[in-house]
C-alpha cells in the first residue's frame, strides 16, 4: 500500500488566459487552473480528490505518487478524503468483498458501501473501525507542501 498521498504538481503559465494550468504527472486526467499560485493549489486539491474518487467509483487502483523532489510542490487530498482512500486501498489489497468488510465490522453491507464511497461523509471513528477490521491503524504525519 502507498506510504503517502502527496502528489507533485506542475504549474505552467497560461500564455493565452493568464494564470497557470495545473497538471499531475501521476494522475493525467486531473487538470485544473488558477489565477494565482494559491488559487492553483486550492483548485488542485479539489481536482485531485475528484480524480481519485473516480478511481474508486470504477474500482481501479489509486495511482502511486512520484517522489517529491527538492523545489517540487506537493498536493494532498484533505484528511477526510485521504482516510477514505486509505480504507479503499486497504480493502482492495485485502481482496475481500464489501459483504466481508461489513461482516468483519458487524454492520450492514449498505453501510460498508457508504464507507467506501468517496463522496459520502464518514466519521473518523467509523473509518478507524474499518481499518481495524482490515488489520490496520491510523498514523498521522504533517509535511510541508514544498520540499526545500
Amino acid at each position: 500500500m502507498l506510504e503517502r498521498l502527496t502528489y507533485p504538481v506542475t504549474l505552467t503559465p497560461d500564455e493565452d488566459d493568464g494564470g497557470f494550468v495545473v497538471t499531475f504527472i501521476d494522475v493525467p486526467h486531473a487538470i485544473t487552473q488558477g489565477d494565482t499560485v494559491e488559487d492553483c493549489l486550492t483548485n488542485a486539491v479539489d481536482c485531485l480528490e475528484e480524480a481519485l474518487a473516480s478511481c474508486i467509483d470504477e474500482e481501479e487502483p489509486i495511482p502511486e505518487p512520484s517522489p517529491i523532489k527538492a523545489g517540487d510542490i506537493g498536493v494532498s487530498p484533505s484528511a477526510q478524503v485521504s482516510l477514505k482512500l486509505i480504507v479503499y486501498m486497504t480493502w482492495r489489497d485485502a481482496g475481500i468483498s464489501k459483504t466481508e468488510l461489513a461482516r468483519r465490522m458487524g454492520i450492514k453491507e449498505s453501510e460498508a458501501r457508504r464507507i467506501l464511497d468517496p463522496r459520502h461523509g464518514t466519521k473518523l471513528p467509523t473509518l478507524e473501525q474499518a481499518l481495524r477490521a482490515l488489520d490496520k491503524q491510523i498514523s498521522i504525519s504533517i509535511n510541508d507542501r514544498k520540499v526545500a
